[in-house]
């Protein structure tokens, strides 16, 4: 649901003047750094080949920007 600024100006998809789609931008990056920051403990990532000894935090920040680059990219493919 979105609510009208209250202003008189007919505008939508605002909350208090801020656009409700910088709201959930907003929110969905302090979930994500709340996340990554509450695993900070070291594992081991099996790729084919080889492992690796790294922090949870940037396995999850990889996987978290690989999953924002594949949105990115196919935002473009769905029909207007």
């Amino acid at each position: 649901m979105t609510k009208t600024t209250g202003d008189g100006s007919g505008k939508r998809g605002e909350i208090a003047g801020i656009p409700t789609r910088a709201i959930a931008i907003g929110a969905i990056v302090v979930l994500a750094v709340w996340f990554l920051l509450a695993n900070l403990d070291k594992v081991k990532i099996q790729f084919w080949v080889f492992t690796v000894t790294a922090p949870l935090w940037i396995a999850l920040l990889a996987t978290l920007i690989a999953g924002g680059a594949l949105g990115w990219l196919l935002k473009g493919r769905r029909s207007k």
